[in-house]
């Protein structure tokens, strides 16, 4: 039996509970992973709240993972056992044991903590989908992320700079303008006091910039578009101002612009396992090399799952947060 994770009823923070599982057994073309750490995102805090599930979804929570594989299902020869493995779940991953798809399992590198490697891969996903596939950023292009003090900001600011491009970043409070500019951000913006839309205007001499990557919605879309460059892509990973936006056609046609967004857990294995391909060849390299790296705000015994979502429900984290499980042992 292990340890594990659920939401008892849809509700706050304070429905999450421990209850004991079976371990699962790998099935064909998994592996089994003990947990060393699981990073907490958003999409937990969905579930939590009620959000209907995609199909092959469970009731424990947790779509990353970092640990060591202890077993293989049937036609899985590699990772191999006793492998340093970060994984993108479905679900499952707020326990001492989770199952992943082989071929979503990311190597750990030498330079990587397992803590920090289990807020790897969900971040990683999404960036690359979003930020390189979708908003087909280039280097030597400017690029605006909102909430860049998040676990995916702070991510995809390295990764936007790592492959040469200018990032202008937005988040609320002093702290996490400093955290910003110690990324090197070319121009990081309090949303608190300063109109992002006059600073980067300014900036930019009136230019813009050529793709924004949004979590916000509402009427940030708005705005977003009018700072966007003629050929500029608007890419929405969120919408927690709203989903339902008014739009101005005429300004997308005459700037020509392209509005795009993803959400990463519905996507087919098959999907996944392609993006997973596009990071190995990539990002990890860059991983390896130090010139990108996951920022860890805090690690909370798995027991504390319930103040781990208190944290990002307050968007008091830079980086993120993970929950550490008592089966990880000296590994971490």
């Amino acid at each position: 039996m292990m340890n594990a994770i659920i939401a008892s009823k849809p509700g706050g923070a304070e429905v999450l509970q421990v209850v004991q599982r079976p371990v699962p057994e790998a099935g064909a073309g998994e592996v089994l992973i003990r947990v060393a750490a699981a990073g907490v995102n958003r999409p937990d805090i969905m579930q939590r709240n009620g959000m209907p599930l995609p199909p092959g979804s469970m009731d424990i929570l947790g779509l990353e993972v970092s640990g060591i594989v202890v077993a293989l299902g049937d036609g899985v020869k590699s990772p191999a056992v006793g492998t340093p493995v970060m994984a993108l779940l479905s679900g499952g991953g707020y326990a001492q044991y989770a199952l992943a798809r082989a071929e979503l399992c990311l190597p750990v590198p030498e330079n990587l903590s397992l803590r920090h490697a289990a807020g790897l891969p969900e971040a990683a996903f999404t960036v690359w989908h979003n930020l390189f596939e979708l908003g087909r950023l280039m280097p030597g292009e400017t690029v605006l992320i909102h909430g860049a003090a998040s676990g995916v900001g702070t991510f995809a600011i390295q990764c936007a700079q790592a492959f040469g491009a200018r990032v202008i970043a937005t988040a609320g409070g002093s702290k996490k303008i400093a955290s910003l500019q110690q990324l090197g951000v070319w121009r990081a913006i309090d949303r608190h006091n300063e109109d992002f839309v006059a600073a980067i205007l300014d900036e930019t001499h009136g230019t813009g910039v050529d793709v924004v990557l949004d979590n916000v919605g509402g009427d940030y879309v708005a705005r977003n578009l009018s700072v966007l460059a003629p050929g500029g892509r608007h890419v929405s990973l969120a919408f927690m101002q709203g989903a339902k936006i008014e739009l101005d056609l005429q300004l997308v046609m005459r700037k020509s612009l392209s509005l795009t967004s993803s959400t990463l857990r519905p996507k087919s294995v098959a999907e996944k396992a392609r993006l997973a391909q596009c990071i190995r060849d990539h990002l990890m390299p860059l991983v390896a090399e130090g010139k990108i790296l996951p920022t860890l705000y805090q690690t909370l015994p798995l027991q504390q799952a319930a103040e781990a979502h208190r944290i990002l429900e307050a968007n008091a984290n830079i980086g993120k947060v993970v929950l550490q499980t008592d089966s990880a042992g000296g590994v971490l």
